[in-house]
């Protein structure tokens, strides 16, 4: 009896292991499975999406409407933009000779702000600048190392230039004058 029931023990054991080794091997063809079928998955996905994109980028694509109104509106927005920019001109460098015992000379950049278009346009002009370059030379000339030295002789020479400059132009009206360059030598 025992070599029978060691028989069918070992029948037994023998049945065991087989069916370890089959479980064994099953593993990793079923970690083999999921791991083809998530990418086959993520693969499909990624596709779609890149398939979606390129859709909507060129066959699914429709222009944007754009009306003659909304032209009309940009372009008024875009011209009243333009007319708060301020509307500067600046001249040419002037070099003059001071009014002084020891003569000393002055060289000046002048940028002139004007109120409107117009006036920005007849100071551009270039009968206009002749007539303003004149001014401008004639008022340094007549000016002294005392007078364009202290900030109170700079407001005052361009107060000078802006009444000047009012004075020639007919529809203009400046705004602002600016000194680029003061130098005297």
């Amino acid at each position: 009896m025992t070599k029978r029931t060691g028989c069918l023990v070992r029948a037994g054991c023998a049945l065991a292991e087989e069916k370890k080794t089959e479980v064994q091997d099953k593993k990793p063809s079923q970690i083999g499975f999921i791991f083809t079928m998530s990418f086959v998955v993520i693969n499909v996905v990624v596709l779609g999406v890149g398939l979606f994109f390129a859709y909507k980028g060129t066959i699914g694509w429709d222009a944007p409407v754009y009306t003659e109104e909304q032209a009309f509106e940009r372009l008024k927005f875009e011209q009243d933009e333009m007319e708060k920019l301020p509307l500067i001109f600046t001249l040419d460098s002037f070099k003059a000779n001071l009014n002084d015992n020891p003569v000393r000379a002055i060289e000046v950049e002048v940028s002139v702000e004007m109120m409107n278009r117009e006036g920005y346009e007849e100071l551009i002009d270039s009968d206009n600048q002749a007539r303003v370059r004149d001014e401008v030379l004639r008022i340094l000339q007549n000016k002294s190392y005392d007078d364009v030295s202290t900030v109170q002789g700079k407001l005052f020479l361009k107060d000078q230039f802006s009444a000047s400059l009012n004075s020639i132009l007919k529809q203009g009206i400046v705004k602002e004058i600016f000194f680029s360059q003061f130098k005297i030598e």
